[in-house]
């Protein structure tokens, strides 16, 4: 696998990671439902690993390649921090422009009344998913196998607890069980779109890796942010969802620096 192309290992890094959406909602097919707790303590599980791969496999290699480039000074750091809020302020402009609806909180976004309920939920979980996929695909893109496949391992691994969520919820709006499985399995395809994009930007222009880093890390604070933290706090079960998280984040931190 070492053999093939920045680009391709970021696509199929990124196409595995978006697979295992698929694998966590495989529960639903089964007929069983997780409680309300338990999502809550896997979603803050998915927020952990999110949180650790933005900083140690992201922002941190960013940091480095910008020092090797820029030398030591004020100009690494303006470069990560501009390329942190350009990745958030991504994520925030499409959440704002693009129509789409939460599964607890309702629309957000403009209104599309010609848009499909369903449709309207499975662009907010593209919305969520592509970065993740980026942030995969500049991994590999920008530093090979080594660097790309903790994040690959560690997204996928977040993406279980987020696929059994997605099939859940649309389980609950009425759909049915094998519906509910196919789309939050089609969610996951997102991320390879996204990987194959980071992977070809980095490859064709290797001065915009810590610019890509970054931005891709800022991409996933956001989501952690605006979307898998207040979900998880939203029905009382803080203390589940915050030991989620610990355990995430540390999990996420032991394959950076095993695989690393």
């Amino acid at each position: 696998m070492e053999q093939l192309s920045p680009i391709a290992l970021g696509f199929l890094g990124s196409l595995i990671a978006g697979s295992m959406t698929a694998v966590g909602a495989l529960p639903v097919l089964l007929g069983r439902q997780p409680s309300r707790a338990m999502r809550d303590l896997s979603l803050g599980f998915a927020a952990g690993v999110m949180l650790a791969a933005s900083f140690f496999s992201l922002i941190i290699p960013a940091l480095d390649v910008a020092t090797e480039s820029h030398g030591d000074g004020p100009v690494p750091a303006a470069i990560v921090c501009i390329s942190i809020l350009l990745g958030m302020g991504a994520v925030a402009l499409l959440n704002e422009t693009l129509p789409h609806e939460h599964f607890k909180t309702g629309p957000d976004g403009p209104a599309s009344p010609s848009l499909r309920r369903i449709w309207l939920f499975v662009i907010a979980i593209t919305i969520h998913n592509f970065p993740e996929g980026l942030a995969v695909g500049v991994g590999f893109g920008g530093k090979g196998f080594e660097a790309g496949m903790p994040l690959a391992i560690g997204i996928g691994l977040q993406n279980l607890p987020e696929g059994l969520a997605v099939a859940v919820a649309l389980l609950g709006e009425g759909y049915s069980r094998g519906r509910s499985f196919a789309i939050a399995a089609l969610t996951g395809l997102a991320e390879p779109l996204g990987g194959l994009l980071g992977a070809a930007i980095i490859t064709v222009s290797e001065p915009f890796l810590p610019w890509g880093l970054a931005f891709a890390a800022g991409a996933m604070l956001y989501v952690i942010s605006h979307e898998i933290i207040p979900e998880t706090h939203r029905s009382g079960h803080q203390k589940r969802a915050t030991l989620g998280l610990s355990v995430g984040l540390v999990l996420m931190l032991f394959l950076d620096v095993w695989l690393g």
